[in-house]
Formats: C-alpha cells, structure tokens, sequence
C-alpha cells in the first residue's frame, strides 16, 4: 500500500515537476548566476551592476529552450542523482581522512597539491563518464556504450591506435618538462 508521501511524489511527477519545472528552475538558476557574475551583457549605472531584467530574460529563454528539448532534461534526470552519489562519496571520503588530522582547519589545497590534483583529475575523469552514460543516441545508446564498442571493435585501428598513441605522447612531454616545484639545484 502506498503511503500518503509516495502518493504526493506520483502526483508531482505526473504534474511534470521533474521533467519540466526543476529542469528549468536548474538551468534558470545556473544560467542567471553566471551571466550576474560575469556580467557578460553588460552593466548599468554608477555602481557597475548587471542588467538583471536582460539577464533574466535570457535565462529564462535558454531554460525554456532546455525543457523543450526532451533530450537534455532526460540527460540531466539520469546524470544528477549519478553526481549527487559521487559527491556524498567524495564528502565521505574526505571525513574519513580528516579523522586523522588534527582538530584545525582541513585544508588539502595547501598542504598536498599533488593529491589535490589527482583529486580533480579523478573526478573530472568521473563526471564526463557520468554524462556520457547519460546522453542517449537514437538507437537508445548512451554515448559511453558507443564509444566503448568503438574502441573494442576498433582496437587495432588506427583511428584508436592513434589516439592512445597521442595521450601517451602527451602525459611523457608533461612528465619530462614539469618543474621541480620552483627547487633551484
């Protein structure tokens, strides 16, 4: 038997909360935050600030845009929850670390650059994967699985071969010419 709150959510989804109000609230919000900070159309007055009827306006349109094309509003329903998960895990992870520092301010940036960069490069690394996953072709596909067959099938290739080659090239030039954190011999 379903429960009062469970009813309450079916209802909103069938209103359309998910796949077109939250969609749009998203985009609005990001959208509009971003052309506020950088002031890309423009500003008014002595003080400088952002023209925040154009900025709305325009916010508001490209939200509309996305929640018109089904695609990405499908594409961001499955690649949230996906980043949300990965977020609490980061934030986990991080507390688990931070037991055995001492009871100041846990600051990684500072004091382990290299971890912190490993750090963004893995996620970074992991987010892409999540939204590969989450935009479909036509034949139902996502992305990553196309690509994955593409490499699988193709391995020998020289489209693949080429580009393994290229990403190994370019992680030795790093390697060899990254400096020595400013050590002077």
């Amino acid at each position: 038997m379903a429960s009062p709150l469970q009813n309450a959510i079916t209802f909103l989804r069938d209103f359309g909360l998910f796949d077109v109000v939250l969609p749009f609230l998203l985009v609005f919000s990001i959208i509009f935050a971003i052309l506020e900070k950088t002031k890309i159309l423009g500003t008014e007055g002595k003080e400088q600030t952002p023209k925040r009827s154009l900025n709305t306006m325009v916010a508001f349109v490209i939200g509309m845009l996305v929640v018109a094309a089904n695609k990405i509003v499908t594409a961001i329903n499955e690649a949230l929850p996906n980043i949300v998960l990965i977020i609490i895990a980061f934030v986990a992870f991080l507390m688990m670390i931070g037991v055995f520092f001492k009871s100041e301010e846990f600051v990684l940036a500072e004091k382990y650059k290299g971890f912190t960069l490993g750090f963004v490069v893995v996620s970074l690394i992991i987010l892409i994967i999540i939204l590969l996953d989450s935009l479909k072709l036509d034949s139902k596909k996502s992305w990553l699985e196309w690509l994955m067959e593409y490499v699988v099938n193709n391995i020998s290739g020289p489209i693949v071969t080429s580009i393994i080659f290229l990403i190994v090239a370019v992680a030795a030039v790093v390697y060899i010419t990254r400096s020595n954190g400013g050590e002077k011999k």
